[in-house]
Parts: structure tokens; C-alpha cells; sequence
């Protein structure tokens, strides 16, 4: 039986290391992007490009010759009121949320395009759907990834699946500035219908689905893995 292979953007730390994890423990080979390697070290199956989505050239040599799967997980955390965002901060989420994520699927089609079947996976956030306060340039760079993920899904279909997922906060070294006391933890996790801050591997698990055969015919879709925000009020 043929190895799958899969790249992850953002591998290293948070999430994207979670999915690297769940990936690997099924056998499959795994070519991570990212500036740094340390967490990665021990684990079979994986190759580390260095590499710096916003600086530098991701070309496609540096990618295996068929691609099953692959995941854009960088992102930011810019929690600004309106009367100090400045323009310079909105751009830059954009390019990393949404070009960035542009950019390595360019490098990433050849080789996808060779699989027999493939799935691209990418991450918003429920501030999105929810309209929570001072997040209006993540909100809006993550809402650009969700009108990508529809419009990709079209463009791709019907060799490349294109899907989303829009976690609440997590807890993941990102979000560690917003969950740096026990009372900030315990007021956020009050916020969420499961009364829990959700963690690297309750969004790995999804986006794990969403690249994998299981999930074969999904496609277009923005996937809420955020403890019930984005729906329920009890």
C-alpha cells in the first residue's frame, strides 16, 4: 500500500504540530513548513523545510511529488480597538491568513494535482460568524480564508477537496497572552456552552477528518469546532 504524504504549514508548534502528530501515527510521511524544528525532533516520518511563508520562495522541489493533504495553520492573534488599528496591521494579517496560504497551495498543486485524490484544509476563527469586539483585522482576514475556501473548492473540484475550520479560542502558544491566569482561563472557558477552552488536538482531530478519506465528499465548507459559541446560547 502506497504511503500518504501530507504537508502542514505551521507545523511546529500549536495545532499544526497536533495534526503532525495525528498524521505520523498512522503511518504517514509528513513534510512540515516552518521557522523552526525543535518539537519536531524524534518523530518518524517527518521532514522539516525551514522556511518563512511571509519571506521566503516555497517552491515546489522542496514538496514530495504527490501530496494527499495539505493544512495551512499559521495565523495571529491582533486583538486592537478600531481607534488604534492601523492599516500596516490589517495588511499583514492578510497576507499571512490569506496570501500566505495562496502562496503554498501554488507551490503544493503540481503535486497535488498527482494524487489520486487530495484535500487542502485551512483555519478561521468564530470571531467571523460571532462579531466579538477588537477583532476586526483577524476577523477580517480570517473571513477573506472563508470566501478562499469556497472559492477554491470550486476552482479544485472535483480532484482537490478545499475545507475550513473555525475554532473558538484555543489553548495553544498563540493565544497564551489571553489565558495567562487561572481567571482569564476560567472566564473564558465560562464563555463556551461546553464550559472548556478547546486545545491543539480537539482542532487537530477535525482538520486530521477533513484531509483524510472519511471526509471524501465534503468540500466548501466552514467547519465550527469552538465548545457550542457559535451557535448556542444557554
Amino acid at each position: 500500500m502506497n504511503q500518504n504524504n501530507y504537508v502542514i504549514v505551521g507545523g511546529s508548534h500549536g495545532i499544526g504540530l497536533a495534526l503532525v502528530n495525528r498524521l505520523v501515527a498512522t503511518g504517514a510521511a509528513v513534510t512540515v513548513i516552518s521557522r523552526t524544528s525543535d518539537h519536531l525532533t524524534g518523530l518518524t516520518g517527518v521532514t522539516h523545510v525551514q522556511a518563512d511563508v511571509m519571506q521566503d520562495e516555497i517552491r515546489s522541489e522542496y514538496l514530495p511529488d504527490s501530496i494527499n493533504g495539505l493544512a495551512y495553520c499559521p495565523g495571529s492573534i491582533n486583538l486592537l480597538p478600531i481607534r488604534g488599528l492601523k492599516p500596516e496591521v490589517m495588511i499583514a494579517d492578510f497576507q499571512l491568513n490569506a496570501v500566505g496560504a495562496v502562496k503554498c497551495l501554488q507551490a503544493s498543486l503540481p503535486a497535488m494535482k498527482a494524487a489520486e485524490a487530495s484535500s487542502m484544509v485551512m483555519f478561521s476563527t468564530v470571531a467571523v460568524s460571532q462579531g466579538l469586539p477588537m477583532h476586526a483585522s483577524v476577523a477580517a482576514a480570517k473571513g477573506a480564508v472563508e470566501g478562499l475556501t469556497r472559492s477554491l473548492a470550486a476552482e479544485l473540484a472535483p480532484g482537490i477537496r478545499v475545507n475550513c475550520v473555525a475554532p473558538s479560542l484555543t489553548d495553544t502558544p498563540l493565544a497564551q497572552r489571553l489565558l495567562s491566569s487561572d481567571q482569564k482561563r476560567a472566564a473564558m472557558a465560562e464563555r463556551h456552552p461546553l464550559k472548556r477552552i478547546g486545545d491543539a488536538d480537539d482542532i487537530a482531530a477535525i482538520a486530521e477528518f477533513l484531509m483524510t478519506d472519511p471526509s471524501g465528499w465534503i468540500t466548501g465548507q466552514v467547519i465550527g469546532v469552538d465548545g457550542g459559541m457559535s451557535t448556542l446560547r444557554i
